[in-house]
C-alpha cells in the first residue's frame, strides 16, 4: 500500500480529526498507487495518522476513512460504519424517512444515503467510494430489505474526481413519487427528478421551528420547492400562504402535496424567480407578517462568492421591504462558502439599507441527522436565522 508523506510545516487538522488531506499538503508519495487506491497517511516524522482512499485529480487527495492502523477496509468495515449511523439516527427518534449517513460526518467520507421508507437514494461522491458502490448496495439490502435502491449520481461536485454523472436504479423498483410523513404532513418526494436526491432532510426541525411565528399570519415563501415549509405554516396555522419556485415540476408537486394534506384554500403555489416575486410585491406595497426564504446554494465555489453575497443581499433587502412592522424573516443559507459571520455581515447590510432594526429570536443550523464534526467546518453548512423587524 502506497505511502503518502505530508509536509512538516502544515497546519495539525489531520491529527485534530479532519478527514481530508489536500494536495498542498503532501510532501511525497512513495510507492505504486492507482487513483481511488487505498493508501496510508504518516506525518513528516513517520507517524501513521490515517488510512483512506486518494485521487490525485481532486485538490481533496485523500480522504480519511480510519485513524486505526489495524482496521481493515473491507464490507464489514462499511456495515459497521453504516450500522453506527443508523443506531445515532434511532437514538434522536429519527424514524421512517432521514438522511441515514452525511459523509464524513458519519465517517464514510463522500457517501450520501437517503431513506425514504423503504426506498433508498446514495450518492457516492469521489471516487474511491464510487468503488464500493456495490459493496453499499448489498450491505443496505441486507440491513433493511428495500423496495429499492436509487442512484442520484448526477450532481456536478463528481466532476471535480472526473467521474461521470449518472442516475438510475440499483436494486429493485423505484417509483417516481414516493409518500413519506415528516412532522405530522404527508409529503411526495420526486427522488426520480427531484433536486439532489429529491428532498431536503436538513431543514425538517426548521420547519418545526417557525410554528410561534406563522399562526394567523400571512405568509410569503421563495424559492418553496415542493413546499415543505409552506405546508408546515399552514399546519400551524396561518391565514394565507403565498409560495414560489422557478421550477414548473416543483410547483406543480408543492400544490398536490397542498391537497393532500387539506391546504388547498390556505396556500397558493406558484412558478416564478425570487427576485422578481420580491420586487413585484415591493412595488404593489403588499406587506407580509412572515417572509421565508430558503434558496439553494448562492456560492458552491469560493470563485461564485462574490455574486452570491450580492445575491443573498439582495434577496434578504427585498424581503425586509415588504414584511410589516414587528414581521418575522426567516433566511437562511446553505453555502458553505458563505459561513455564519459572512451571512450575518450581508443581514445585517440589508437591514441598515432598508433601514430597519432586527431582533435575533432564534438561530439554528441543519438537522441532527446532518450530524457536524467539530474539527471540519465543511460538515456544518446551514445557516438558519429567525429574525423580528423593529421598524
Amino acid at each position: 500500500m502506497a505511502k503518502v508523506i505530508l509536509t512538516p510545516h502544515r497546519k495539525k487538522r489531520i491529527e485534530k480529526g479532519h478527514p481530508w488531506v489536500f494536495k498542498t499538503e503532501i510532501e511525497k508519495i512513495e510507492g505504486n498507487y492507482s487513483p481511488g487506491d487505498l493508501v496510508e497517511v504518516y506525518d513528516f516524522k513517520g507517524k501513521f495518522l490515517g488510512r483512506g482512499y486518494i485521487n490525485p485529480l481532486s485538490q481533496i487527495t485523500v480522504r480519511i476513512l480510519t485513524r486505526n492502523k489495524d482496521e481493515e477496509i473491507d464490507r464489514n468495515f462499511f456495515k459497521k460504519r453504516i450500522e453506527d449511523a443508523f443506531e445515532y439516527r434511532q437514538k434522536l427518534g429519527f424514524n421512517g424517512s432521514f438522511r441515514l449517513v452525511y459523509g464524513e460526518a458519519d465517517f464514510l467520507p463522500a457517501l450520501i444515503v437517503d431513506k425514504f421508507e423503504d426506498v433508498f437514494v446514495i450518492q457516492t461522491l469521489a471516487l474511491g467510494i464510487e468503488r464500493f458502490k456495490d459493496v453499499i448496495v448489498d450491505i443496505l439490502r441486507e440491513m433493511f430489505q428495500p423496495r429499492g435502491i436509487y442512484e442520484r449520481n448526477d450532481v456536478p461536485i463528481r466532476e471535480l474526481e472526473e467521474l461521470p454523472l449518472t442516475k438510475g436504479c440499483l436494486y429493485g423498483n423505484v417509483p417516481e413519487k414516493i409518500l413519506i410523513e415528516e412532522n405530522g404532513l404527508k409529503l411526495y418526494v420526486d427522488v426520480i427528478n427531484g433536486q439532489k436526491t429529491g428532498y431536503f432532510f436538513d431543514q425538517k426541525e426548521n420547519r418545526l421551528a417557525i410554528g410561534p411565528f406563522v399562526k394567523g399570519a400571512e405568509v410569503l415563501e421563495c424559492f418553496c420547492y415542493t413546499g415543505s415549509f409552506a405546508l408546515s405554516a399552514a399546519r400551524f396555522g396561518a391565514k394565507k400562504v403565498i409560495a414560489f419556485d422557478s421550477s414548473r415540476e416543483a410547483v406543480e408537486l408543492a400544490r398536490e402535496n397542498a391537497a393532500l394534506n387539506g391546504f388547498e384554500g390556505i396556500i397558493e403555489f406558484h412558478e416564478g424567480n425570487a427576485f422578481d416575486v420580491l420586487r413585484h410585491f415591493y412595488k404593489s406595497g403588499k406587506k407580509f407578517d412572515v417572509v421565508i426564504l430558503d434558496p439553494p446554494a448562492f456560492a458552491k465555489n469560493k470563485q461564485a462568492l462574490e455574486g452570491a453575497i450580492r445575491g443573498y443581499k439582495e434577496i434578504n433587502l427585498r424581503a425586509l421591504k415588504i414584511l410589516k412592522p414587528g414581521g418575522f424573516l426567516i433566511t437562511s443559507s446553505c453555502s458553505h462558502h458563505v459561513d455564519e459571520d459572512l451571512f450575518w455581515e450581508i443581514i445585517e447590510s440589508a437591514a441598515w439599507d432598508a433601514h430597519v432594526t432586527l431582533r435575533v429570536i432564534e438561530t439554528r443550523t441543519q438537522a441532527k441527522d446532518h450530524p457536524i464534526l467539530a474539527a471540519s467546518d465543511e460538515t456544518r453548512y446551514l445557516k438558519f436565522f429567525i429574525l423580528q423587524v423593529i421598524k
